[in-house]
């Protein structure tokens, strides 16, 4: 599953430089923006991967804010770092359209990277808004024991 890590890394940083940006779609999801040697040693399947996340979640980018912006508390959309943003943006979207992934990985995933990549409290941020988008969609699938 470590090419799952990196594709997800990928696609947070795709999604990042989107936001930052303002470029299209196809500009972020070529990888252009990345170094050369990294972009020369990117493994298909991670590429593929990551393209999956990238263009789902911009496809689906009302959606996803909004389910975001809905679990948000004392807290302003505008306000959300990029980093968070990103994550958030990215693990939304597959909670909410990818339900072959469960939702455990997703969450533990998103802690992950923000640990790595965010500030020292993006990673408590991203679990509880996370969790309850979790719970949210959870409640309205079909009861599942």
């Amino acid at each position: 599953m470590a090419s799952r890590r990196k594709g997800r890394i990928l696609a947070f940083q795709a999604l990042y430089c989107w936001e930052a940006t303002g470029g299209s779609m196809s500009e972020v999801v070529d990888f252009s923006w990345l170094e050369s040697e990294k972009l020369a040693r990117l493994d298909q399947g991670i590429s593929d991967f990551s393209r999956l996340l990238i263009i789902g979640t911009i496809e689906n980018i009302k959606a996803v804010d909004t389910m975001i912006q809905a679990h948000l508390k004392n807290w302003d959309f505008s306000r959300l770092n990029r980093v968070d943003l990103a994550l958030l943006r990215m693990s939304t979207y597959t909670l909410m359209y990818q339900d072959d992934i469960a939702p455990s990985i997703v969450i533990n995933e998103a802690i992950g990277i923000s640990q790595e990549f965010g500030t020292n409290e993006s990673y408590r941020f991203v679990n509880g808004v996370l969790d309850s988008i979790r719970k949210t969609i959870q409640g309205s699938l079909p009861h599942e024991s």
